[in-house]
């Protein structure tokens, strides 16, 4: 079978619809391609592809039952923080190394209704804490533009896999930037939905008010099909919104003229690397011509989103984690004297050092005396920022500005500081914190680095179709996410 290993999952929907490539034969195409690729990216954790072929011919035969299903047939990757029914689900962990799924997350089930054929479970940063996917027990994963450059985090094996043509489409999830960030580093068009747009059941948790589904590809039309699939109401999950299913394709090819673009002075500011400064404002030119209009927007309070996320984030983590103590679930010592030790023991040889650094720090700002100085705080600075936004709202359509400060960087650059590491979010923690909708695609290369650049765009509530039709258009008039590694 001759196939174009990075046909978008449009074309691969289209190619199966017109039945010219079976799902078995993909299948049988991209796990070839992982098999001969992954070793040196590191990006799958889990293949199993008996598992994957049954999927496979299982789709074909509700093809030739005369089924019809959005997605029929088209091949997926997950980042191995959703749960799959009889697959290994590690969450970048020792402490879940051998933990297998006894149901799957609605959002794979979803997928799975749609026709997705999952190809096998992605690397990420333990426990999805981390913005650069060195804090994997796994290894790292390497970004396939450059080996020696990580690939963001902590969906880091969700963007290298698609970037390196290993699947057409993966899931990612994004608490703090893990979908956006990676999107930008590896070239690709990444989605944080609204909210509660995807169900979080059977997804691990990170941070419970932070954590979203979303997905990777490499346009933003694929996206739009994709999120068509995942999203929907979820009555196992008490924080999915009770609304009817959408179709996110369905404003693509509008024109944007009248669109307002809002620019936050506090997003082009000092931090932001010249070329990538320059990279967005070239893109915002493209938007211009296509006949959008620009406006300079404030949100002052914006500067306190990454200490507000770094109270959040940690405090829900530590509750969270605190079920992995080897007697419920996790990895179990070996040698321990009572229960209490086992405990202990179990926790410091499962947990990585980014884990348990905030496990601790989340464990103090909730501790008596501190919740009201910190976590309470935290909540306030929440609403705050999300003020800020909604009287953005009043004069733009959608908000602008670099996804990260700086492009993909060398592996250990920012290992030892921490700070350092948590300021790659600056820009996309904001979206996370308020709930809003927000996406990344690529838009050019910060010439000084030869890395590439991401357009952040963040939307109004519920606004993803709006937001779709902004980065397709665009696509359509511009050739960078069509740009692909050599491998």
């Amino acid at each position: 079978m001759s196939w174009n290993t990075f046909a978008t999952v449009a074309e691969t929907k289209k190619a199966l619809d017109a039945k010219q490539v079976s799902a078995v034969e993909l299948a049988k195409h991209y796990l070839s391609r992982v098999s001969s690729i992954n070793p040196a990216l590191n990006a799958f954790i889990t293949i199993d592809p008996e598992k994957t072929l049954s999927e496979a011919l299982a789709q074909d035969n509700r093809r030739a039952k005369g089924e019809a299903a959005p997605l029929l047939g088209v091949p997926i990757a997950h980042k191995d923080i959703y749960l799959i029914d009889g697959w290994r689900t590690t969450c970048g962990s020792k402490m879940l190394e051998n933990f297998v799924a006894p149901y799957s997350s609605t959002v794979v089930k979803n997928m799975a209704d749609a026709g997705m054929v999952t190809l096998g479970k992605l690397n990420m940063d333990e426990f999805a804490m981390g913005s650069s996917n060195e804090t994997s027990y796994f290894g790292t994963v390497k970004n396939p533009w450059d080996l020696s450059r990580v690939p963001g985090g902590s969906s880091g094996g969700s963007a290298a896999s698609v970037a390196a043509g290993l699947t057409p489409a993966s899931t990612g999830t994004d608490t703090g930037g893990s979908i956006r960030q990676p999107a930008m580093f590896c070239n690709l068009t990444g989605l944080k939905p609204t909210y509660g747009v995807c169900s979080r059941y059977g997804i691990i948790a990170f941070a419970s008010s932070l954590d979203q589904a979303g997905p990777f590809a490499q346009t933003a039309e694929d996206c739009a099909l994709l999120l068509s699939a995942m999203a929907g109401f979820d009555p196992h999950d008490a924080t999915s919104l009770d609304r009817p299913k959408e179709d996110y394709s369905r404003d693509l090819s509008k024109p944007l003229k009248g669109l307002r673009i809002g620019l936050p002075k506090e997003f082009f500011g000092d931090g932001v690397a010249p070329g990538i400064a320059k990279a967005v404002d070239e893109a915002l030119d493209v938007y211009r011509k296509l006949g959008a209009t620009t406006v300079e927007v404030s949100l002052p309070n914006v500067k306190y989103s990454v200490p507000a996320y770094y109270v959040v984030a940690p405090a829900e983590a530590s509750s969270n984690l605190s079920r992995f103590d080897g007697a419920r679930f996790g990895h179990r010592a070996k040698d321990y004297t009572d229960i209490v030790d086992m405990y202990k023991r179990s926790r410091a040889e499962g947990f990585g050092a980014e884990v348990k650094r905030r496990i601790l720090i989340g464990t103090y700002v909730l501790s008596h005396g501190y919740y009201d100085a910190y976590y309470l705080q935290a909540g306030k600075l929440r609403r705050l920022i999300a003020e800020d936004f909604k009287k953005a709202y009043e004069v733009c359509d959608v908000v602008m500005g670099p996804t990260a400060p700086e492009g993909a960087f060398q592996f250990g650059a920012k290992s030892d500081d921490p700070v350092k590491m948590y300021l790659n979010d600056i820009f996309t923690i904001c979206a996370n914190l308020t709930g809003q909708p927000a996406m990344s695609h690529p838009c050019g290369v910060d010439k000084d680095t030869g890395q590439f650049v991401g357009m952040h765009i963040i939307g109004n509530y519920l606004d993803e179709a709006r937001m779709l039709n902004v980065a397709h258009q665009y696509q359509l008039a511009t050739e960078w996410h069509k740009k692909h590694p050599a491998l």
